[in-house]
């Protein structure tokens, strides 16, 4: 069934103010069953990990029912396949530490233009390190599509790693990450993907994917800011850990530096149970679905429906947009290309500089982003970043038809 937005819109309670949120690439607002895990955690059970009292005991029991959750969520085959952290970033500079151990001078790494910095800079630093060779994939300044062509080249010297993003966090683009992980393969490369800006919008399943490493960020998802990293069970088993001497050389907690953020995981939880309340509330019971059942089924059926209205916004916030007299869109226009692109679109107005444009609206309480969002080389690439980036605004399920005209509505007062 459609989504009901005012039943759905009761679930964040941040939404409760005269504002309209197209930030969201940047990060959601929090649903109530994250904040409500949160607060329970806190209240009832919050301890330190494996003590022998009762706090202790209901913690552990939180932490490891988040660690399934979150293997629900990607399909992970196992929940030690799941390490949480502090966010993408940290996770990402952590596992490359990890990896590039076994990078030799002369091997060879490759990454995209396409990427936010947090999956480009620490393979890049790990390369600077040991002696190997960084290729660079290029995107379409046209379209926002990367260049596959590029990539296979790349593939062919067969580089040790290949990381690249599910969805642009600047322009959009949903990767075929798919196909791109075949690829990678067929070279024997290994694959790390950045899965933060697509997490919101669309299903993940490391299983049927074959990557080899993904991750997320919860805040992007409508939950607390924690990073969620997948690893496959062998790689992570054999990988060596940077961690102090008395922590667990057992999976998932060896790369689970340190104390962690317990709240955090419990909202992380709670974010996962949202995904599952949608597929409950709005699947379609006739809609093919794998062989799935329990919480995953639900998150399917949550996602399902997710997509079908995020399609239809995303539709209508580029028609909006495109009616702005002075206002470029970079990235795919085509609306007959829409499954190729999340509900996020960057563009300049004008010759307004990016920062101003999103004073204006925030002067309306429209809150976007403006700049290169850490996805630097997106702006160098566009030479725009030397005049202010771009303006982002970001449509996630909550946004409503009647939010983006606002938006149509204040930016056509900003270009007069």
């Amino acid at each position: 069934m459609p989504l009901d937005l005012s039943s759905i819109r009761n679930q964040f309670p941040s939404l409760n103010r005269p504002a309209v949120f197209f930030d969201n690439p940047g990060g959601t607002q929090i649903t109530r069953s994250s904040l409500d895990r949160i607060n329970k955690y806190l209240l009832e059970c919050n301890a330190n990990h494996e003590g022998a009292f009762a706090t202790s005991v209901a913690s552990d029991a939180i932490l490891h029912e988040a660690h399934q959750a979150m293997a629900d969520f990607y399909n992970a085959a196992s929940a030690e396949e799941i390490v949480f952290g502090a966010n993408m970033t940290t996770l990402t500079l952590h596992i490359s530490r990890s990896l590039s151990r076994e990078w030799k001078p002369g091997d060879e790494i490759v990454v995209t233009r396409l990427d936010h910095d947090a999956n480009v800079t620490p393979w890049v630093l790990a390369a600077q390190d040991h002696g190997v060779k960084v290729n660079w994939v290029d995107f379409d300044v046209e379209d926002g599509t990367l260049k596959l062509d590029q990539l296979q080249k790349a593939l062919e010297r067969k580089p040790r790693l290949l990381a690249v993003g599910y969805a642009s966090n600047a322009l959009g683009t949903i990767n075929p990450v798919g196909k791109i992980i075949q690829m990678a393969h067929s070279a024997g490369t290994l694959v790390y993907v950045d899965a933060v800006q697509y997490a919101p919008h669309g299903l993940i399943d490391v299983q049927k994917l074959g990557c080899d490493f993904l991750v997320s960020s919860a805040y992007k998802f409508f939950g607390p800011h924690a990073g969620i990293l997948y690893g496959k069970h062998e790689l992570l088993e054999k990988l060596f850990a940077y961690k102090v001497r008395p922590a667990t050389n057992e999976l998932p907690g060896k790369f689970e530096t340190g104390t962690q953020n317990h709240e955090g995981l419990a909202g992380v939880l709670g974010a996962v149970e949202y995904f599952e309340w949608l597929g409950r509330e709005f699947g379609n019971e006739d809609q093919t679905l794998t062989n799935a059942s329990g919480r995953r089924l639900a998150l399917q059926k949550g996602m399902a429906a997710v997509h079908i209205y995020e399609l239809e916004i995303s539709r209508v916030l580029l028609s909006a947009l495109r009616t702005v007299p002075g206002l470029t869109v970079f990235g795919l226009t085509d609306p007959y290309r829409l499954e190729e692109r999340v509900a996020t679109y960057s563009f300049r107005l004008k010759n307004i500089p990016p920062r101003k444009v999103a004073e204006k609206l925030a002067e309306q309480n429209i809150y976007v982003w403006d700049g290169n969002y850490y996805a630097l080389n997106v702006t160098e690439r566009l030479g725009l970043e030397d005049s202010g980036g771009m303006v982002r605004v970001g449509a996630v399920h909550y946004n409503t038809l009647e939010e983006v005209g606002q938006l149509q509505q204040a930016l056509m007062k900003i270009s007069a």
